[in-house]
């Protein structure tokens, strides 16, 4: 029977004409129909290259589905041969049929004739999760989920927790899942060779169908699409085949190679099912079916990343528009449109959107989630996505998302999946750091928090253990967990994690820990740690605890035995002993009774990979243990030493006697015995083949016959025998796996790589001291042969309690079991075995494998991530419920001292450590030795010291020299070479500093002092304690006349451009046109005489004016009716429309629409901004930037003041220094008792002159450098310091004292004379002191004291003038400054608001130049479109938008009415050559009919051969093809009427003219016929193009609506943002009107800021409008009277009008009959053709008879010439008579003469014959001449005729004289 998939290879292909068609139908079912197509012609295919397309094959068919139905079982087998020429239906598969599922199902190995039942192990429970799968979460109900598990499908329900499991079919593992939108299938995509796809139904279970051949080992994604008809697939290496099936009825529909690198991920578009995507390693696919003329095919757009990094891509989602949005390695988003990057999207600041790979992107109601590798999940909103384009050349687009999740630390999401609630929005996510969890994206007030459904192991499991006393077992693995697992209850315990991965891990036997409660667990760091198990339930509950587990763990000891990762652990039989294996080749031993005392380490030849301590039936306890590079060791138990062991220096243990064995492949010679084997058992069955021939051959034959006949057969047989397979030793060694004790010093061993296979058995050979371990090479003295173990070796193994079962966990994740026999150690028994697969077989290795305590049950952990756990007993005996006992917890638990961990992965190992402590103590010796030689030598320096104090004080000369004290002169000048040496290296190294310094402070300057334009100066009152302070003014921003060219260069609008324009401009074009235009004027020959104007040429001239007369007389009639034409019009013109409206009143409405009326607020949701109104960054800057300026104009003006006041101060004070000066001179000379008190000296401060600290002297660096003394470790940076400041540039350096201050001219002058003048008169008294005074001497001393007297008082009063009046100057001064810093203050808070405006104004500024960008396209590309027109009136600017200009569109309506004008007037031709030829034929003409056909018929006429484009040449054979057919059915009719039809010949008693009448207006109508057409083609194409720009107008004006309308929205949005902004205003009390009750109200959010000035005007402004409100009313009023008037004039004169009008008719009647056109009347004056004909008639005439005198004269010259040879003639004729005559007579003398003598002269000689002959000639010749000459006088006298040349006489027509 044939399966539903079963093919005919011969049968021949069907007929295609159902296909073709299929083909016309509609694009939206050309999926189904290709589908159709392909089932109905078989769904066979093969394989091309990798890029070739599948073809579909024949496939066979069936009427009869029953018949299916009935089959039973599938068939593997090929399809038996049928003859061509018959033809099968195709096979239906029913809707209800299923598969077997135990039929299918893969199922356990078991040796035959074995007994072993198929149920030996049974799946208890999964503890696992491969959570690095992709796609390894579906959701298939509202409470399930389903994932892969090695060789299973686990069906989760996530609220009971309980699972069920569905087995893989193939056997070799499940390679990708997915679920039908439906959720009632889901398919399995198997591994294995050329593996299925098996959908089942759901919840039934049962296989519905099967996909067969659709990749070659594995399937990498699966996927539905978005109604669950078709099913896409992708495989992985080698094939990375992509194939699209139609599943339902096992078919596939299409098939290519999808990438030649890994693809993982394959999806349809939702909204498309024609378009799929594809990513992977370096790439992404977007693939289209396209049904091309050979069928539907799928091709493959490859994307291109541009100057995009190539990046993996895990997570994209398609588009609804087409577009994709994908993920990359580094977080941001890409935007593919077609095959190219559209734009990489980021976040603001150039974030990523995710730190990490995104590995899905979901697109749910409107939204766009994103998940990463970060642990967060992104919403983002779609519009913005969706609409996302580039803005710049960097490509990026930042955008924000909407909402974000972050789900915890440490979490890895790499797929979500939503869950089907009603009401919520709760996604399940995959956590690829082993965990998933239920996630809640509403993001609302009740959003609940992330919430860990599961939780499990990430990566490999490194190692299991499990408990030798209750159902718990324990796993670690490199996630740095370790967990606890109970599972007979199929429950998880607890876990601890820690800084490093777990490596290996061991229960702590009994013996140790009776409970059962300690684990030993090795990590990747070379620490072992030991924890204990507890029930947290039995320990004191402490305030603060949130929940209580069912079990907890707690470190007991931690030690760090070796430096690499610890890859074995084992205890002793005893349990005494802990030993630790490493990569570090070691081996370390604990002594575990005094808390894993280190014993010692050993060393070993290579890496440890187990290690086994020897069973209580071996006589001495040794430990076997194996390294990696195929070296055993066996070392007896290590000696213990009792006591401290702080002198040991080394840990290692070097006298140990330990036994190798170096494993050396014995698998080549194995498998050349087993080939010797098999050949020797094959000749013996030859040789027993032959003896029995040879006996039947004798019986036969005879013995001598049968001899004879079996030598010759041996002959002929001998064949030349194969040589057996070489021995081989692999270069490089296998690694050991696994191994186990057998007998004392024999052990087995299971190996990898070349030597897999087999079980070796090896024996340790002697102990020998001296042996190499190297050199030694050792071989298996047995072995075991384990079938199909060639690549799959054993990896671990072990026993069950009695040892009658042996576990072993294979490579490709299978578990074998083999069935032994009691106690056989050598595994003699080793045959029968129980194979299956659990495990991922490609990547899911067994890790690690053990039974429980009791051997009920089995767990088996791989590197796949998956915990199984069996169950080895019936179901019977497992209903007892069992539950595994967590250890109590020991008795004062809770109160220990908990052991510091071992965190650093750097920490030093036991043995590193122990060595660091003994390095340590060397060096503590050795620094004590350099302490007692320091001090020794520190002796010796005080000692020489004092002898050089003691050789000091003894005289000179018994002093010692100082150079006789050096033992060595070299030594000092070496010290003093070594001192500089170190000086200069100082200098060195400290260069760097030096340079880093100055530059800190030349950056410093720059920083904060370049920017000032001067420091702060604070200038104090002498008097009072007022201060006025200087502005600390920074040198101008950079908003400083700032002028940014943004928005403010917008476009202009139509009005505003019409404006600027002005209505009085006229078309450019049109002028130019005209100006363009040369007038062509008739060019005078200069040279040509002058000669008076004959008759005729006056004639013409008179006939000329005449008809220029007429023709000026009646232009001059015409226009003047033009004239009164536009009279009329611009009357009818300034009649104004019935909604005609004043200019003036439309303006004074727009005036009162601007500035009048209840506006919005800016507030108001409706506001509209006026375009003056409206602000953006480049303008507020610009607002911010004057207001920098006038606020630095105002700080620098007050800053020049006070500086100027404190410069007076200065001189004020230099002037009281001077005044006091000259008043302590006046006190020399006065008593004391009349001295006045001296006024103090005002002080200058240090912050009136703050550039004064900038200036330094000598004793400023003196007492600088002691105070920086003092500080200790900044002696030589501060010194530096101080010198870089003594040689910065930009400081001032004094000579002057510290407190000399500038002093002015006039002061020093001031001071020198009073000094001057006062130290004579001290001299002058002087001189005359001793003496004793005269009377006179007396009066000038009274004199001089009254006058010193005066100068004191003066003096003193002019020091407090000049104090009293500098204070009041600053006074003054303060005052203004008060005032202005209350400016100033308000300035700031008007900055802080502008800079706050421009700030949210730039935020806005990148999407609003993006909008006028846009408006300014579109505007642009609208003003291309119109051609500007000539405006004649000024109200245009008010007009719409359309009045603006005038489309192309109507200047194509304008050619289009110019072409259908020039088609009527063709018509009007060919009427009026009908009409006129019927008027030719006249009536009664009996070839009416004939001469009729002959003009209507129709003709081919050649074509001119024109190139044009392939599209006209089409429409032309088109249309020449229909003429031709018309032509043609128009000939068959006329053909039908007249049998006999013939126009080319003229019938007889026809009218010739006629006939040539009625070809020739034939010819004139086909020419007609031809404009016609051209003239319609060209109105279609003008029709086209109308088309075409309306909906361009339609298109560009809606656009351009929707860009203003975007701009103003913006624009709204932009001055909604301002509004927000917070403005603060101070104000004082009395300015607050807003009172309630007497009081400031608390809330004045609704109160209004207003002038006082303001509010009076708009009270004013109240009245104003109420009086201009009457004088309207009264303007109304008159306006109303005055329009009833004028409608009752208007109606009076429209009476007149219509009176005249009848009286003008009556007149018309009366005088001409009729009633005429007056205008055609006036201008009615001359026929201006025909005069123009009249004319041309005169002139032809004239130069006609111009022409005929001249011919007339060339006749006569003729006639002169004719008589003249005629005279010539006659002449001859009368000399030729003459000649004539004398011949006569000669010739009569001549007879006479020969007559007399004689005969001899009887017959006429031969000159005379001549002589007569030419004679005869010449007068036939001049006869002819004489002819020719009357023919051409003949045709002279006719007109026209042509002159030929006389005609020549020949030279020898001439005739000679003749010699007489």
């Amino acid at each position: 029977m044939k399966e539903p998939d079963d093919q005919d290879p011969e049968r021949e292909r069907p007929n295609r004409s159902k296909s073709e068609d299929r083909s016309s139908r509609s694009h939206a079912k050309v999926l189904e129909d290709a589908i159709d197509q392909t089932l109905t012609e078989g769904d066979e295919s093969y394989f091309e290259d990798d890029d070739s397309d599948m073809e579909d094959k024949e496939g066979s068919t069936s009427s009869n589905e029953e018949d299916y139905l009935e089959s039973g079982k599938t068939s593997q087998e090929p399809p038996a041969p049928v003859e061509e020429e018959e033809e099968e239906i195709e096979k239906k598969i029913s809707e209800s049929f299923f598969y077997d599922y135990t039929d299918l199902v893969a199922a356990p190995l078991v040796t035959p004739d074995s007994g072993i039942p198929l149920d030996l192990l049974t799946l208890q429970h999964s503890f696992g999760y491969d959570c690095r799968k992709r796609a390894n979460l579906q959701l298939i109900d509202s409470n399930s989920m389903i994932y892969i598990a090695g060789n299973h499908l686990i069906f989760l329900n996530f609220k009971t927790k309980e699972q069920s499991y569905l087995r893989s079919c193939s056997g070799e593992g499940i390679g990708a899942i997915a679920v039908h939108p439906h959720k009632t299938y889901f398919t399995v995509a198997e591994k294995g060779h050329f593996p299925n796809i098996i959908i089942y139904e759901y919840p039934s279970l049962r296989p519905y169908r099967i996909l067969r051949n659709g990749t070659e080992n594995a399937y990498a994604y699966i996927d539905f699409n978005d109604t669950g008809t078709l099913l896409a697939s992708v495989g992985c290496y080698p094939d990375y085949t992509l194939t699209i099936w139609n599943w339902k009825d096992e078919k596939p529909v299409l098939r290519k190679k999808a990438f030649s690198q890994d693809v993982f991920k394959v999806t349809f578009n939702p909204e498309d099912d024609e378009q799929l995507t594809t990513s992977g390693s370096g790439h992404i696919k977007f693939w289209e079916m396209a049904l091309t003329f050979t069928g539907l095919k799928l091709q493959g757009l490859l994307g291109r990343f541009g100057k995009t990094s190539t990046t993996d891509i895990e997570g994209y989602i398609e588009l609804p528009d087409g577009k994709v949005l994908s993920g990359s390695e580094w977080g941001n988003m890409l935007l593919w449109e077609g095959s190219l990057i559209k734009v990489e999207l980021c976040r603001t600041g150039m974030k990523y959107c995710h730190n990490g790979p995104i590995n899905q992107i979901m697109l749910d109601e409107g939204e766009v989630i994103t998940a990463g590798s970060d642990g967060c999940v992104r919403i983002w909103d779609f519009e913005t996505i969706d609409t996302a384009d580039v803005i710049d050349d960097s490509g990026l687009l930042e955008i924000e998302p909407i909402n974000e999740l972050v789900v915890d630390k440490n979490v890895k999401i790499f797929s979500m999946i939503k869950m089907d609630e009603v009401g919520s929005n709760f996604w399940l996510a995959q956590d690829a750091n082993g965990a998933i969890w239920k996630l809640d994206l509403s993001f609302s007030n009740i959003t609940q928090d992330p919430e860990c459904l599961f939780s499990f192991h990430s990566g490999p499991i490194e190692a299991l253990a499990v408990s030798p006393v209750t159902y718990l077992m324990a796993t670690t693995a490199l996630d740095c967990t370790v967990r606890i697992y109970d599972f007979s209850s199929k429950n998880f315990l607890t876990q601890m994690k820690f800084k490093q991965g777990g490596t290996v891990l061991i229960w702590v036997p009994q013996m140790i820990s009776y409970s059962g409660a300690q684990i030993c667990v090795g990590f990747e760091d070379g620490v072992v740690r030991i924890l204990e198990l507890y029930d947290p339930k039995g320990v004191m509950v402490f305030a603060g605890r949130k929940k209580i587990l069912d079990a907890d763990l707690c470190l007991r000891h931690v030690f760090k035995p070796h430096t690499a990762e610890v890859t074995a652990l084992a205890y002793d039989r005893d349990g005494e002993i802990l030993a630790t294996g490493s990569k570090d080749q070691t081996v370390f031993f604990f002594e575990v009774e005094k808390n894993y005392k280190p014993i010692g380490y050993i060393n070993t030849p290579g890496p440890v990979c187990q290690l086994i301590w020897s069973t209580k039936f071996h006589s001495k306890s040794t430990l076997l243990i194996f390294c990696e590079n195929g070296y055993v060791l066996e070392t007896p138990y290590p000696a213990v030493e009792e006591g401290p062991d702080h002198d040991v220096v080394s840990y290692e243990i070097h006298e140990l006697c330990m036994k190798c064995f170096h494993f050396s492949s014995i698998k080549s010679k194995i498998l050349r015995s087993m080939e010797i084997e098999r050949r020797q058992k094959l000749k013996e069955e030859k040789e027993m083949i032959k003896q029995e021939r040879k006996r039947m051959l004798i019986e036969d034959l005879g013995e001598e016959k049968a001899n004879e006949l079996l030598a010759q057969e041996e002959e002929e047989i001998e064949e030349e025998e194969e040589p057996l397979p070489a021995i081989f030793i692999p270069p490089i060694p296998s690694p050991i796996l696994c191994g186990f004790y057998s007998e004392p010093g024999k052990f087995w061993v299971s190996l990898g790589g070349y030597d897999s296979g087999f079980l070796y058995h090896c024996e340790f050979p002697p102990y020998d001291k001296n042996s190499d371990f190297k050199t030694q090479k050792d071989e298996p003295f047995d072995f075991c042969i384990l079938e199909n173990t060639e690549d799959n070796p054993i990896h671990t193994i072990t026993f069950s309690i009695n040892q009658t079962m042996m576990f072993c966990g294979m490579r490709n994740g299978a578990i074998r079991v083999y069935i032994l026999d009691y106690k056989d150690i050598l595994l003699k028994t080793l045959k029968n075995y129980w194979h299956f697969s659990m495990h991922d077989n490609n990547y899911g290795c067994v890790k690690g494998i053990s039974t429980s305590f009791d051997d009920r049950f089995l767990v088996t952990v791989g590197a796949d991530s998956n915990i199984f756990v069996f169950n080895l007993f019936s179901e019977l005996e497992l209903q007892e419920t069992i539950k595994a006992k967590v250890p109590s917890p020991r008795l004062g638990i809770e109160t220990e001292t908990i052991p510091e961990d071992i965190e650093d992965p750097k920490a030093y190992s036991i043995e590193n450590a122990r060595r660091k402590r003994e390095y340590d103590k060397l060096m503590k010796e050795v620094q004590e030795i350099k302490t007692k030689k320091k001090e020794n030598i520190k002796v010796l320096r005080n000692q020489f010291l004092h002898f050089l104090v003691m050789n000091k004080e003894l005289p000179t000369h018994m002093q010692f020299k100082r150079t006789d004290f050096d033992i060595d002169s070299k030594i000092r000048a070496d010290i003093n070479k070594n001192t500089a040496h170190k000086i200069q290296q100082v200098e060195k190294e400290l260069a760097w500093d030096k340079e880093k310094h100055d530059l800190g402070l030349k950056k410093l300057q720059r920083r904060f002092r370049d920017p000032l334009e001067n420091d702060t100066v604070i200038v104090h009152a002498i008097k009072s304690d007022h201060t006025i302070t200087s502005y600390r003014l920074v040198k101008p921003s950079k908003y400083f006349k700032l002028k940014r060219s943004s928005l403010a260069e917008r476009r202009q609008s139509k009005f505003e451009r019409f404006e600027k324009e002005g209505p009085g401009k006229k078309d450019s074009q049109k002028d130019t046109a005209g100006s363009i235009s040369i007038q062509e004027e008739s060019i005078i020959d200069k040279g040509k005489k002058f000669r008076p104007k004959t008759l005729s040429e006056i004639m013409i001239e008179n006939q000329i004016e005449k008809i220029r007369k007429l023709i000026h007389k009646a232009e001059k009639a015409q226009l003047k009716i033009l004239q009164r034409k536009k009279e009329w019009e611009e009357l009818y013109k300034s009649k104004p429309d019935d909604d005609y409206e004043d200019p003036k009143d439309v303006q004074a409405i727009k005036e009162a629409q601007t500035y009048m009326g209840d506006f919005n607020l800016k507030t108001a949701a409706d506001y509209k901004i006026p375009e003056h109104m409206r602000i953006n960054a480049a303008k507020k800057e610009e607002e911010l930037g004057q207001l920098d300026s006038l606020v630095y104009r105002k700080k620098r003006h007050m800053n020049k003041c006070i500086i100027s006041l404190r410069d007076l101060k200065l001189a004020v004070v230099e002037e009281i220094q001077c005044l006091i000066q000259e008043l302590k001179t006046i006190h020399s000379t006065l008593h004391l008792s009349k001295h006045l008190p001296i006024p103090q000296v005002p002080q200058i401060y240090p912050d009136e002159i703050p550039e004064k600290r900038f200036q330094y002297d000598e004793e400023t660096l003196v007492k600088f450098k002691q105070k920086q003394m003092k500080s200790e470790g900044e002696k030589l940076e501060q010194g530096r310091q101080s010198s870089s400041l003594s040689t910065g540039g930009g400081f001032l350096k004094l000579s002057s004292g510290k407190d000399g201050y500038p002093t002015t001219r006039d002061s020093l002058s001031r001071s020198s004379k009073a000094s001057y003048g006062l130290g004579l008169d001290i001299l002058k008294t002087m001189e005359f002191e001793k003496t004793e005074p005269t009377e006179v001497e007396l009066e000038i001393t009274k004199r001089d004291e009254v006058k010193h007297l005066y100068m004191q008082q003066y003096l003193s009063d002019r020091i407090q003038e000049l104090i009293t009046t500098f204070d009041a100057e600053l006074h003054l001064l303060r005052h203004q400054k008060l005032k202005l810093d209350t400016q100033m203050k308000l300035s700031d808070l008007h900055h802080v608001t502008l800079f706050q405006e421009m700030l949210l104004l730039k935020n806005f500024e990148k999407q609003e130049n993006i909008l006028q960008e846009r408006v300014n396209f579109l505007d642009k590309e609208e003003q291309d479109m119109q051609v500007r027109t000539e405006r004649s009136n000024t109200d245009i600017f008010y007009s719409r938008r359309k009045k603006f200009s005038k489309w192309k569109i109507n200047e194509t309506l304008k050619e289009m009415d110019e072409k259908k004008n020039e088609i009527n007037t063709l018509l009007e031709q060919e009427k009026a050559l009908y009409v006129g030829f019927q008027t030719a034929l006249g009536e009664n003409n009996k070839f009416a009919n004939f001469l009729m056909k002959v003009l209507k018929k129709k003709i081919k006429r050649a074509k001119k051969k024109e190139v044009e484009g392939d599209a006209d040449e089409d429409e032309e054979s088109e249309s020449s093809s229909e003429d031709e057919s018309s032509l043609e059915s128009d000939e068959d009719e006329s053909g039908s009427e007249d049998e006999v039809f013939d126009d080319s010949i003229c019938p007889t008693n026809c009218n010739p003219a006629l006939f040539e009448l009625a070809l020739q207006l034939r010819e004139k109508r086909l020419d007609i016929e031809e404009a016609l057409v051209e003239e319609k083609k060209i109105v279609d194409n003008l029709k086209k193009e109308y088309d075409t720009l309306s909906k361009k107008v339609k298109v560009v004006g809606a656009n351009l609506n929707a860009a203003e309308a975007a701009l103003e929205a913006y624009q709204r949005e932009k001055q909604q943002r301002l509004n927000e902004l917070l403005v603060a205003i101070p104000l004082k009390l009395h300015q607050i009107e807003y009172v309630v009750l007497g009081e400031i109200p608390n809330d004045l959010s609704g109160t209004l800021v207003f002038s006082n000035h303001s509010l009076e005007n708009l009270q004013k402004r109240i009245v104003q409008l109420q009086d201009e409100n009457n004088k309207q009313h009264k303007l109304n009023k008159e306006c109303r009277e005055r329009r009833k008037m004028l409608i009752r004039e208007k109606r009076e004169m429209s009476k007149t009008i219509h009176e005249m009008e009848e009286t003008v008719r009556q007149l018309m009647i009366s005088k001409f009959g009729r009633v005429i056109d007056l205008e055609a009347l006036q201008t009615l004056s001359v026929n201006t053709t025909l005069e123009e004909l009249k004319i041309r008639k005169l002139r032809k005439e004239l130069v006609n008879a111009k022409e005929m005198k001249i011919w007339e004269e060339k006749i006569a010259r003729m006639r002169w010439e004719l008589m003249m040879k005629t005279k010539e003639h006659t002449k001859k004729l009368q000399q030729m008579n003459d000649l004539c005559i004398e011949k006569k007579k000669l010739d009569s003398r001549l007879n006479t003469l020969q007559t007399q003598q004689g005969n001899a002269f009887q017959t006429p000689r031969k000159a005379d014959i001549v002589a007569k002959e030419k004679i005869t000639e010449l007068i036939h010749v001049q006869a002819e001449q004489i002819t020719a000459l009357k023919e051409e006088i003949a045709v002279l006298r006719k007109k026209g005729g042509l002159i030929l040349p006389p005609i020549q006489s020949r030279p020898e027509d001439t005739m000679k004289p003749m010699d007489h």
